[in-house]
């Protein structure tokens, strides 16, 4: 009961971070998500849980989709297109220890991310809140546009 309690309390302290979180951070977030994740299935891997192990390497694959889909190569193409890459690199490490319970590809994937997420964590105050706001109206654009769209009836009329 008290576990299924705190893993409640848990969710809803995420959840009302999230609300107020700004876009580095929840960038910031999914990277040490991404890191739990992995050592959690480490952990399952070594006691022998394959099952838990499974389950939490798909959560890091999810986690690795949602910073794969996050870059933005028009900024840096060259530079977007490496750190997809390397995404998709670390997707296919996660399956191999999957498939073949490998704590090498775990500790790779490891290896691979902690210099990324050391070097997001130090990106300086000034840029984040330069970038925050940059990604924050480019989304209210979209978001706009999309009113704007319905409000002339093209949404889904399903």
């Amino acid at each position: 009961m008290y576990g299924r309690n705190l893993k409640a309390y848990n969710r809803t302290k995420l959840e009302a971070e999230l609300l107020v979180a700004s876009p580095y951070r929840i960038t910031q977030m999914l990277f040490e998500g991404f890191i739990e994740r992995v050592n959690q299935a480490k952990g399952y891997m070594e006691s022998r849980d394959y099952e838990k192990k499974s389950k939490f390497i798909g959560k890091a694959i999810g986690i690795l989709n949602g910073l794969q889909g996050a870059v933005d190569p028009s900024y840096n193409e060259e530079l977007g297109n490496r750190i997809i890459g390397l995404y998709e690199y670390m997707k296919n490490r996660l399956n191999d220890a999957n498939i073949e319970n490998s704590v090498e590809a775990l500790d790779e994937v490891i290896r691979l991310i902690t210099p990324i997420k050391e070097a997001w964590d130090q990106i300086p105050e000034e840029v984040r809140e330069e970038q925050n706001k940059a990604i924050t109206e480019k989304f209210e654009s979209i978001d706009a546009a999309q009113k704007e769209s319905n409000r002339q009836g093209f949404a889904y009329q399903g």
